[in-house]
């Protein structure tokens, strides 16, 4: 996903639905966006953070852009 710019709402969640089909993730109804994200970060061998830290130095990951972490410097 080379796209980093900021999605939120249904076009972030409809994002995420379409990579967790990729990656064989079960999507169960009423699933909140930010476990979805958190089992496709895992299923790719990411540490499964989005939403759940409150800074970050992850700057490959594809979510940064609209996790709402704090960017910090490695």
């Amino acid at each position: 996903m080379p796209d980093k710019k900021f999605k939120k709402g249904p076009k972030l969640f409809s994002l995420a639905r379409k990579r967790a089909l990729i990656l064989d993730i079960p999507q169960e109804k009423g699933v909140k966006l930010a476990e979805l994200i958190c089992r496709i970060q895992e299923q790719e061998g990411n540490a499964s953070c989005f939403r759940r830290r409150e800074s970050c130095s992850e700057i490959s990951c594809c979510w940064q852009a609209s996790c709402n972490a704090v960017m910090e410097e490695k």
